[in-house]
């Protein structure tokens, strides 16, 4: 318990002290408060800048690379002869015999099989013998004629019987020509008992045998004669690839059952035209075939050597943003803002694809750009850990510029 001040006791101090006092106390309150305030103000701040940093996606980049070298395409082809026969019979008949099995070589003009044709010889026959009666008649007639002619001179007949003689010696004459016209024609047909080869080459079917029925012009061929020294590949090459498609153009062919090894050969011609179907250019390749280790009719994959584009550039496919719209790519700028710009692509490759037009090669590609990113968009910048460039400048502080 305190005790009562002594009202006897003095007070001390004079009243100036006092106001002096209670200024001091004022002045220290309100620098307490303003430094409050002040501190708040800037953690708001701080937070505010944090906050603000924090809400800006962290990405890495990538320069499109320039294709300087030849572009690979590679297709799919079908080989097949540079020449090709599918030997009919143009007679009737039975299959008599024949000479040349499958894989046998053959020479041009070389017997294949015989055709036994007895009603075409008979037929032939019968031709000669109506042609000589036709050329027997003939010669009664114009034997008359000129014995009409020289009574016409005579006034011996009349001018109409001596008509009459010359009209059925020139009749006659016909038959003839016609008699000897039906008869080469039967002779052309007993010639076609003789199945003989087309050119030089090698058998590569035998669909017939001794005794089987033979009609002309109808049923499965009897032989199929194909020249493999020179084989011809045909390619349906894009249409975004036809242009660069001209004959002279190299290529290699690979073969599945020939693992390791590449057979050259050469653009000979194509079509000119796109198919309306598939908007593609038949293409046709020439590939030398001497030593006979290429087949007709198998598949190749055909390696195009296409001249890089000028303006070609590739891109990783993860750069790619796929929408609605069309295809872009998200490019950085120097003040870290994204500009989304539409491209237009070439070959895809998987992993990679060819960029033609709408990217030039200096820009900064953004890696894996999330679905959400839009123009404009604040952006920091992440270098790959391999990658000695300096430290781009801080995201923080292009925001910073921006608050």
């Amino acid at each position: 318990m305190f005790a009562p001040p002594d009202s006897n006791v003095k007070t001390t101090g004079s009243p100036r002290v006092r106001r002096y006092a209670l200024v001091a106390f004022v002045i220290i309150v309100l620098c307490i408060a303003a430094w409050g305030i002040r501190s708040r103000v800037t953690e708001r701040a701080t937070l505010a800048s944090n906050t603000a940093a924090l809400a800006i996606p962290t990405v890495s980049t990538i320069k499109p690379t320039r294709l300087q070298t030849a572009q690979a395409l590679v297709l799919p082809g079908s080989v097949q002869a540079y020449n090709e026969a599918l030997i009919h019979a143009r007679t009737n008949g039975y299959l008599l015999n024949w000479y040349t099995d499958i894989g046998t070589p053959v020479k041009k003009g070389q017997l294949l099989a015989d055709i036994d044709t007895p009603e075409v010889d008979q037929q032939l026959r019968q031709a000669r013998a109506d042609l000589a009666t036709a050329q027997a008649n003939f010669q009664l007639a114009r034997s008359t004629n000129q014995r009409w002619q020289g009574l016409l001179g005579t006034k011996s007949v009349s001018q109409q019987a001596a008509d009459a003689a010359a009209g059925d010696s020139s009749a006659k004459e016909a038959a003839v020509a016609s008699a000897a016209a039906n008869v080469g024609r039967l002779s052309d047909m007993e010639s076609f008992k003789r199945v003989l080869a087309p050119f030089d080459g090698m058998v590569t079917s035998r669909t017939t045998d001794i005794g089987a029925l033979i009609n002309a012009g109808q049923g499965t061929p009897l032989f199929t004669v194909a020249d493999i020294r020179k084989l011809r590949v045909y390619v349906q090459v894009p249409q975004l690839y036809a242009s660069s498609t001209t004959p002279g153009l190299g290529a290699d062919l690979t073969f599945a059952e020939r693992p390791g090894k590449t057979y050259p050969a050469q653009v000979v011609s194509t079509a000119n035209a796109l198919d309306p179907t598939s908007r593609t250019l038949q293409v046709e390749l020439l590939v030398d075939n001497a030593n006979g280790e290429l087949f007709p009719g198998a598949y190749a994959d055909v390696h195009f050597k296409l001249p890089p584009g000028a303006d070609t550039l590739r891109l990783p496919a993860n750069t790619f943003l796929f929408r609605s719209t069309n295809l872009q790519v998200a490019v950085v700028g120097a003040d870290h803002r994204v500009t989304l710009k539409s491209v237009t692509t070439g070959r895809d490759f998987g992993t990679s694809m060819d960029v033609l037009s709408g990217l030039s090669a200096g820009e900064d590609v953004v890696v894996n750009p999330p679905d959400s990113i839009t123009s404009g968009a604040l952006v920091r910048l992440v270098q790959p850990p391999s990658s000695s460039a300096p430290p781009a400048r801080s995201a923080a502080a292009a925001a910073g510029g921006h608050s």
